[in-house]
């Protein structure tokens, strides 16, 4: 197909957008091209468009040139950026695949670490009655504080931890006044008038309310960023224990953490390690983000697992196959060793979703010292061919032996990496 050189603009840039439009998406013998930041497409081995970013040039035939009009990339809504597509002057010209940048590499975990969140203002997590000479009440439940509320602010300021609340009870108790509170219950804000009353067995003013501001636990480096210190641990989301909801942080801390013994699961009761950690020693990074693929943020320093200290290269979902994988984690102590499991199955994911992997524990050790799958394991980095998959996130209770894991790009991405490259969709 031969263009004509024709010096009229108008001209070009309607012959431009009919090639584009029109001829492409009809042409068998059409050859397809990415090169970053202009796209390239070839009609028949003969005329190559340009569809490039703002401000270039569309050529067609090596003709004259004219400016682009519009040219953008857009991102499909909850679509993990595994797919994007170009458009030019409003209109799609064509979508294309991302898949993993080939030099992106992380460091292994498999150290047990202690976690410390403290909440994003007070968590209620229960409701208790008051003993007043009048009876007994509950001023939470009468001013419809929900457990699972946050108070985020009491007479219009900010609340950050317990200790801020039991001053405004007592003054407000003493004046006889009403407590203006506002809740974050969910993603919608509430306003409330709480009235402290006199609890006359201790003599003190009570709002029958029980909070918690802090919560800690232990799990298990998954991977970090050697250039950006930035990691992946748990691989799921922490909850609160007594509401089931899923902690929203102000800070945390992610520090060094020994395990000092195991009990072991059975079929119906999931096993658990035992560890000790400081929170105010062996401070090994900050959590910044607590979400369904597990806490993240920067660390301090590198750690090391003594077993893979060297960044290695990941997976994508779609390149998981069956069969054997090894893990790593700690069963005594800090010392971070290997397991051979095997992939179950695993799931292609376009977009990032929890479990995304059954793996089964195979190693006789392994299986001899925890009977499977325990609770803090959870974050054991899971590796492939040289390559990390993902992360041990669950246990199945019947089948402590078996369990979940999440794919590492999705984990990555939560903390984020830039892990992916543009190519061609098939």
């Amino acid at each position: 197909m031969l263009v004509k050189k024709i010096k009229s603009t108008r001209f070009w840039i309607g012959t431009a957008l009919l090639i584009a439009l029109f001829l492409v998406p009809f042409i068998p013998s059409m050859q397809s091209y990415v090169s970053i930041p202009n796209q390239i497409v070839t009609l028949n081995n003969e005329s190559p468009i340009e569809v490039p970013t703002m401000g270039t040039s569309i050529n067609v035939d090596g003709n004259e040139s004219v400016q682009a009009i519009d040219s953008s990339t857009f991102f499909p809504k909850d679509t993990g950026q595994s797919e994007l597509t170009y458009k030019y002057a409003g209109i799609p010209i064509k979508k294309v695949d991302l898949s993993v940048l080939e030099d992106k590499k992380v460091i292994p975990g498999g150290q047990s670490v202690g976690i410390q969140l403290h909440t994003l203002g007070v968590l209620v997590v229960g409701h208790h009655l008051v003993n007043t000479k009048d009876g007994t009440v509950s001023p939470g439940e009468e001013a419809d504080i929900n457990v699972g509320d946050i108070i985020v602010k009491i007479n219009g300021n900010n609340i950050n931890d317990m200790k801020e609340v039991k001053p405004y009870v007592e003054k407000a108790g003493e004046k006889g006044n009403t407590l203006d509170v506002t809740l974050k219950r969910g993603k919608k804000e509430i306003n409330t008038s709480l009235n402290p009353t006199k609890d006359k067995k201790v003599d003190e003013f009570k709002i029958g309310l029980y909070i918690r501001d802090s919560a800690a636990g232990i799990g298990t480096m998954t991977f970090f960023d050697p250039e950006t210190k930035k990691y992946g641990a748990l691989g799921h989301v922490i909850s609160d224990m007594d509401t089931k909801k899923p902690i929203e942080i102000h800070e945390g801390t992610i520090v060094g953490s020994s395990v000092t013994s195991i009990e072991r699961g059975n079929n119906g009761t999931p096993g658990e390690k035992q560890a000790k950690f400081s929170t105010k020693e062996n401070k090994l990074g900050s959590i910044t983000k607590n979400s369904p693929f597990g806490v993240f943020g920067e660390l301090e320093k590198n750690i090391k697992n003594n077993k893979y200290d060297k960044p290695m290269s990941i997976a994508l979902s779609h390149e998981v196959k069956e069969g054997p994988a090894k893990i790593l984690t700690v069963i005594n102590d800090e010392e971070v060793e290997e397991f051979d499991v095997k992939v179950v199955s695993s799931t292609p994911q376009k977009s990032p979703a929890t479990k995304g992997m059954v793996i089964q524990i195979t190693d006789p050790k392994l299986l001899e010292a925890t009977g499977g799958i325990v609770q803090g394991m959870s974050g054991s980095p899971i590796i492939q061919d040289d390559k990390v998959i993902g992360a041990v996130t669950h246990v199945f209770v019947n089948d402590p032996t078996s369990g979940y894991g999440v794919h590492i790009e999705w984990m990555m991405q939560e903390a984020g990496l830039d892990i992916f490259k543009e190519e061609i969709a098939s």
